[in-house]
């Protein structure tokens, strides 16, 4: 049987859960003319929204659509040709038309496209091929520019470009997007902080360019008649105290609640109730399938960091860490080694932080730690 509570991907708008305020506003935003930035902590569901929105009809029929995950590039080169293998990828299914007219403008990097039998072409440049990544750059906004369709652009993680070393990236694309009318961008991010200073503060060359959008969890009564609908379809039922005790654990975090629905839809057979005795066998059947990966996650921490990933683990949500509470609290060496701890786990992405207060990032991670 099909499990419609999806952990990967966007299945369609049948398995997508509520967000009809957010796609309507970021719909109505990008028609009007508007770039938009899309900010909230991670595994909140910005892609999936993002892939919903362009599902719509009045984006799906008119629009050329791409999503740039920039997540894992190090640096400007390596966004570029993640921009160009995206773009391509993304115009392939349009057919010939469509992938022709980019592959045309895209001087530049022609030698690192190669085409099958079938005439169809793949991007093959790798980065260190890429010769002069702002010549390319140019020529990718030539087509947003001049494509047969306007376009809408995503880019993922975009906080990530301040991770280049490179202060002129900003300016750069900033200068780009400003002249390139056939196209309107979404900027989604995670990391709240580096968001916010990229679009309010005044410095920065991205100041007021964009509608900021902050987005929320989902309300427990959308989730929970969501679970509940999906449970009945199947031929299954769910209590809602269920419902509502995983979304007190998870804070409501829909990649969280996904995951831990998917597993109680398997464990209950057909005609059977879901119970709040089963969110805790379903809990430990996820940490066991990953649980030599989180082993080895702390073990190739240094021990100062693994030691505070512990400890904040423990508190759930953590505030004064450089207290000397804190850090006699957790047995800690002392609040200068949780000081220059603390940056290394936010920036490798372990540890998140909101208004003085600290999380583990992955609450699987969370409860693996406590359980230990």
């Amino acid at each position: 049987m099909f499990n419609p509570f999806i952990t990967s991907g966007y299945a369609g708008p049948e398995y997508f859960c509520d967000r009809e305020t957010e796609t309507g506003t970021i719909v109505r935003l990008l028609q009007n003319g508007n770039n938009v930035a899309l900010i909230s902590p991670r595994r909140y569901g910005k892609t999936d929204l993002i892939r919903h929105c362009f599902e719509q009809p009045e984006i799906k029929d008119k629009y050329y659509t791409f999503i740039i995950d920039i997540y894992s590039t190090k640096s400007y080169s390596e966004m570029v040709v993640t921009m160009g293998k995206s773009i391509l990828e993304a115009l392939k299914p349009r057919g010939r038309k469509a992938w022709e007219q980019f592959v045309n403008l895209i001087m530049s990097v022609r030698p690192g496209i190669s085409f099958d039998a079938q005439g169809s072409p793949t991007w093959s440049l790798g980065v260190n091929s890429l010769n002069n990544p702002t010549t390319t750059l140019e020529e990718i906004f030539q087509y947003l520019n001049s494509a047969d369709r306007p376009c809408i652009v995503a880019i993922d993680e975009f906080q990530q470009i301040t991770k280049y070393g490179d202060d002129n990236i900003e300016a750069l694309l900033r200068t780009h997007i400003q002249y390139c009318r056939n196209a309107k961008f979404i900027f989604s991010g995670s990391h709240m902080h580096l968001m916010s200073s990229m679009f309010t503060s005044s410095s920065r060359p991205f100041y007021q360019s964009v509608t900021l959008f902050r987005l929320e969890i989902i309300p427990l009564p959308k989730y929970s008649e969501f679970c509940q609908r999906m449970f009945n379809q199947a031929g299954k039922n769910i209590e809602a105290d269920t419902i509502q005790q995983v979304y007190g654990m998870f804070d409501g975090v829909t990649f969280y609640m996904q995951r831990i629905m998917n597993e109680l839809f398997t464990m209950t057979a057909n005609g059977d109730t879901c119970q709040a005795s089963m969110i805790q066998d379903a809990i430990n059947n996820i940490l066991g399938y990953a649980g030599s990966l989180y082993e080895d996650l702390m073990y190739q921490l240094p021990i100062k960091q693994a030691d505070l990933l512990r400890a904040i683990a423990a508190e759930g949500k953590a505030t004064k860490l450089t207290s000397g509470s804190f850090t006699k609290r957790h047995n800690l060496t002392s609040p200068s080694s949780v000081k220059s701890a603390l940056p290394a786990l936010i920036d490798k992405g372990l540890v998140s932080t909101d208004k003085g207060t600290y999380q583990v990032y992955d609450k699987f991670l969370e409860l693996k730690k406590l359980k230990n």
